[in-house]
């Protein structure tokens, strides 16, 4: 037993309450006709009995002169109509018999009078014309009543067959769970669609920011895309060619903060000039308290290691002494130019200034693939005669 859908025509189960095909309602499309259930037979309704035609007066004769006291004939009488019985509903109670009219009475003659009774009495030959004129006159005077309508009778509840539901064999709605027939768009019970939509994944962030969004007005703009991508490329390998330096001493840079730093001790040390009893080897040597001296400035002390190596700073000493009477009594270096010569005979120049006062002055470098340091001093204070430029101590440090 299938229902059709009102808003397209398809057809449906019994027991469908949405469209498969639209979704549409459909419990204001009429009911399927069932088997096993028969509809009750209504009453018909009692036809209502039309008017009959009212009968033509009849004319009264005109009354005779009276001349002498004659024997007056009988009159003609009139017909009285006859009185028939009256149709009744099938449903309307027994109402009773209106009362008879009076008779007619001929003006001028009494009603005891023989010729009123004369009248009152139809002749014996038209007994069939006074029963239909009585019948026609009793139709007339009697008012024509309403007819009631017949009693309702309620129908009796009719119990339906249950019928076997359809086979789960179809998907499940993903709203109710009712199980529904492969091919339906919309459930049987709660009109959910189906067929649901897969959702396309989420795109990454850099998918949503321009140019290199998906969709673009005006267009797909693909080509733009590759184009900008391209171009994009091409700058950062240019950047790369021209600012190559700069982006390596930035990234060793980081590298030597964020890592560890060691003492190296140079393999070899040399001066171009010491004074005596103050050799060069005394400025390594770990002391404070011995020093190499400079007889004059722009003397040079150069430092010399066995592997290359990342230089990442310099500690050095001046004065003949930390302690601060000790450290005024001689001269000491107050500027001087750092030589760093590379593995690959490169020299990096750096000139430093150093604090009049005791104790360790660092430098800090970030030189890679370091082989030799060379210390030139170019100022100094303190001087005198036979007083040395003193240098206490150099120390070198490497990243770990």
């Amino acid at each position: 037993m299938t229902r059709s859908c009102p808003a397209c025509g398809t057809a449906n189960g019994e027991r469908d309450d949405f469209c498969g095909n639209c979704g549409t309602y459909l419990g204001w499309s009429s009911e399927p006709v069932r088997q096993g259930r028969t509809r009750e037979a209504e009453p018909e309704p009692v036809p209502t009995p039309e008017p009959l035609p009212k009968p033509e007066p009849v004319p009264e004769p005109a009354p005779e002169p009276r001349a002498k006291p004659t024997a007056r004939p009988e009159p003609e009488s009139v017909p009285e109509p006859a009185r028939g019985p009256t149709p009744k509903p099938a449903t309307e109670a027994e109402a009773p018999a209106p009362e008879a009219a009076p008779d007619p009475v001929r003006p001028g003659v009494p009603a005891s009078s023989p010729v009123s009774a004369s009248a009152s009495a139809p002749p014996s030959g038209s007994a069939s014309g006074a029963a239909s004129a009585s019948g026609a006159a009793s139709e007339v005077d009697e008012p024509v009543r309403a007819v009631q309508p017949a009693r309702p009778v309620a129908r009796r509840p009719v119990v339906r067959p249950v019928a076997a539901d359809e086979a789960p064999e179809g998907p499940p709605c993903p709203a109710c769970g009712t199980p529904n027939l492969a091919g339906r768009k919309f459930c049987r019970r709660c009109a959910a669609p189906l067929q649901v939509r897969e959702q396309p994944a989420a795109l990454p962030w850099w998918r949503t920011v321009w140019p290199f969004r998906r969709r673009m007005r005006g267009g797909s703009g693909r080509a733009l895309r590759r184009t900008l991508l391209v171009l994009a490329v091409a700058g950062l390998v240019a950047a790369g060619f021209l600012f190559f330096p700069l982006g390596r001493y930035v990234y060793e840079d980081v590298r030597d903060k964020l890592g560890g730093t060691a003492e190296i001790s140079p393999t070899g040390v040399t001066a171009s000039a010491a004074a005596p009893g103050h050799p060069a080897s005394a400025a390594v040597d770990g002391l404070t308290n011995e020093y190499w001296g400079a007889p004059a400035l722009d003397a040079s002390l150069t430092c010399s290691f066995g592997a290359p190596f990342r230089l990442v700073g310099i500690v050095v000493h001046t004065g003949v002494s930390k302690e601060p009477q000790e450290f005024r009594r001689g001269a000491r270096p107050t500027r001087a130019d750092l030589l760093v010569t590379t593995e690959d005979g490169k020299v990096h120049r750096k000139a430093v200034t150093f604090n009049d006062k005791p104790g360790k002055q660092t430098v800090r470098m970030g030189i890679s693939d370091v082989r030799s340091v060379e210390l030139v001093l170019r100022e100094a204070t303190g001087q005198g005669e036979g007083r040395p430029v003193a240098v206490g101590e150099v120390e070198f440090f490497r990243r770990t």
